[in-house]
C-alpha cells in the first residue's frame, strides 16, 4: 500500500528506509516499482509476523519505505528480504538505489543528482547557486523525514562544504 493510501497516521514516529536513484524513473518504471512494492509489502514479515508498512516514491526518484514498529520491529530477516527486492528492481532498471556516494538536490524547480565528489567541488566552487535544496537520505523516523529530509543548503548536512 502506498503511504497515501495507508492507515499509518503520519504524525507518529514509524522507521523509514529510503533508496535514492540517481535519476528519475520513466513511468513504466515507477508503474512496475509500484507494482513489485506494493506486492511485496502485502506478505512482508518478521518471525512469521505480518508488518504494517507502506510506501512512496517521492519526487519520481525517491523510494521510501515505512513500517510501523509499534505493531511489529522490522527483524534483519525481514530488512534483508526488502533489500534483495530492492536489489532486483536497482539490478533490474539500474537506478543506483545502493550508491550512497552521491548528491541529490533541487535546483530551479528540478530534481538533480551527482557524485558527492562533484557535487562538494562545485559548491566550494560556487557553481551551485546558495538557493538550491538539499536531500538528506540518513532520515530513518517519519517524522524526521516529512521534516527534514529536504532543506535549504543553508539548514542541509551540505552547509559546512562552501
Amino acid at each position: 500500500m502506498k503511504i497515501e493510501e495507508s492507515n499509518i497516521i503520519e504524525t507518529n514516529d514509524y522507521r523509514v528506509i529510503i533508496y535514492p536513484a540517481s535519476r528519475p524513473f520513466t513511468t513504466k518504471e515507477a508503474k512496475t516499482i509500484t507494482e513489485k512494492l506494493y506486492d511485496f509489502l502485502a506478505g512482508w514479515a518478521a518471525h512469521g509476523k505480518p508488518l504494517s508498512s507502506s510506501f512512496k516514491i517521492e519526487k519520481n526518484q525517491f523510494i521510501v519505505v515505512c513500517v510501523d514498529e509499534e505493531k511489529e520491529a522490522a527483524s534483519g530477516c525481514s530488512i534483508d528480504a526488502l533489500g534483495k527486492v530492492m536489489r532486483e528492481i536497482d539490478d533490474e532498471y539500474q537506478l543506483g538505489l545502493f550508491d550512497r556516494m552521491k548528491a541529490s538536490f533541487v535546483e530551479n524547480g528540478e530534481v538533480k543528482t551527482l557524485k558527492l565528489q562533484d557535487f562538494k567541488a562545485k559548491l566550494r566552487n560556487n557553481e551551485l547557486p546558495s538557493d538550491i535544496q538539499v536531500f538528506d537520505f540518513s532520515k530513518n523516523t517519519y517524522l524526521d523525514f516529512i521534516s527534514h529530509f529536504l532543506l535549504p543548503l543553508e539548514r542541509s548536512w551540505a552547509a559546512s562544504i562552501r
